[in-house]
């Protein structure tokens, strides 16, 4: 699996688990709701600021956000 598509996965997860919606996470990181459903669907990387944003509008570390992917990555290995 993608780097991209493990990335998206973590993402919607922490969104759900925040009851957000994609909209409601666009408004909050300022960014689009069409961005995040491509990041979602790993349709696109995320830069290093914008996985900063993402993650101070999900209320949790980017490290936090990048473990789960690590982890999700070790297990595809």
């Amino acid at each position: 699996m993608d780097v991209e598509k493990i990335f998206g996965e973590v993402l919607k997860q922490n969104r759900n688990a925040q009851s957000l919606s994609q909209e409601e996470l666009a408004y909050l990181s300022d960014l689009d709701r069409t961005y995040i459903s491509m990041l979602e669907r790993g349709k696109r990387q995320p830069s290093l600021k914008t996985i900063f944003m993402l993650a101070s509008a999900l209320k949790t570390l980017p490290s936090e956000m990048m473990i789960k992917v690590e982890k999700v990555l070790d297990k595809k290995l």
